[in-house]
C-alpha cells in the first residue's frame, strides 16, 4: 500500500530532502511552500498523513494544523511536526493544535518512514 504525504516546509532545502527520502520509501509525495500554501494543496488531497515545519511566513504550523484540524474530512489525519524547535511549551502547543508527533531536524530518514508508517499505516 502506498501512503500519500503532505509535507509543508518554508525551505526548499528540507522539502528535497523529504521528496528524496520520502520517494525512495514509496511515499507519493505533495509539497507545499507555507500554511497557507498547505490548505491549498490539501484541499485537492487526501494524504493518509502531513508533514509540517513550525516556523513559516504567511501561515505558521500551529495556525496550519488548527485549519487542518477544522476540516471535518482531516480530524484524524496524523500530523507529524518536523522542526529545528525542541522547546516543551511548543510540544504541548502543537499537541494541543492537534499534532499527532514530533521530529526534531535534522531527522533520521528510516526513523520519518518508520514513524509515517506508524501513524498512518
Amino acid at each position: 500500500m502506498t501512503l500519500t504525504v503532505l509535507a509543508v516546509d518554508d525551505s526548499r532545502t528540507m522539502r528535497d530532502m523529504l521528496k528524496l527520502s520520502l520517494s525512495e520509501a514509496g511515499f507519493t509525495l505533495h509539497l507545499a511552500e507555507d500554511g497557507v500554501h498547505g490548505l491549498e494543496v490539501l484541499a485537492d488531497i487526501s494524504p493518509d498523513a502531513i508533514i509540517s515545519d513550525i516556523n513559516m511566513p504567511r501561515l505558521d504550523g500551529f495556525g496550519f494544523i488548527e485549519a487542518v484540524r477544522a476540516q471535518a474530512k482531516h480530524r484524524t489525519t496524523p500530523i507529524l511536526v518536523l522542526t529545528t524547535e525542541s522547546a516543551p511549551e511548543l510540544k504541548a502547543r502543537a499537541r494541543a493544535a492537534g499534532a499527532t508527533g514530533w521530529i526534531v531536524k535534522p531527522f533520521d530518514p528510516p526513523k520519518l518512514v518508520k514513524a509515517l508508517h506508524m501513524v498512518a499505516g
